[in-house]
């Protein structure tokens, strides 16, 4: 069941997958340096900035969705507040997750739609929905083109 993200009962859940997303960025999409990176991010401060950052987000465009099975959160959507529109002039799918364990039972997909509708909702520059994606990360691309995603521009980073 897909359903609003609740603040406090959910907090402890969301976190575990968001962990999960992190580590799963450092595991299969680069080098040990890179999952040594996201492995080391997730302290007990960046937990709490992470949470308050959400419940934020949360207040302004209630735009986290998880989806429950069993009692337990399997997966998340989060769609970054309207408000955040402009950093892109587009909606901006910031983060979508599935526990390993659910992925190939719709999880995705439901949220997808989801995350769609939340950002359908949104007064936005341009009508559409970006999100970055690793190039190496073959499963999400995969995802992500069977709902018409395609390359917008090109993210480059560099340290700071």
């Amino acid at each position: 069941m897909v359903r609003p993200y609740e603040q406090g009962d959910d907090a402890d859940a969301l976190w575990a997958l968001k962990e999960g997303f992190e580590t799963g960025l450092g595991e299969g999409t680069g080098s040990e340096e890179k999952r040594e990176q996201y492995d080391a991010k997730l302290t007990d401060d960046y937990r709490r900035q992470w949470l308050d950052w959400v419940a934020r987000c949360v207040d302004e465009d209630d735009c986290v969705r998880v989806v429950e099975r069993d009692g337990d959160l399997v997966g998340y959507a989060f769609v970054l507040p309207e408000s955040m529109a402009f950093v892109w002039d587009a909606a901006v799918l910031n983060e979508i997750y599935v526990q390993p364990a659910y992925r190939g039972e719709g999880v995705a997909d439901a949220l997808m739609e989801e995350a769609l509708a939340v950002a359908r909702d949104q007064n936005l520059p341009l009508d559409r929905m970006v999100l970055d994606v690793d190039r190496k990360n073959e499963r999400a691309q995969a995802f992500y083109e069977r709902y018409g995603f395609e390359h917008w521009g090109e993210m480059v980073a560099r340290d700071l």
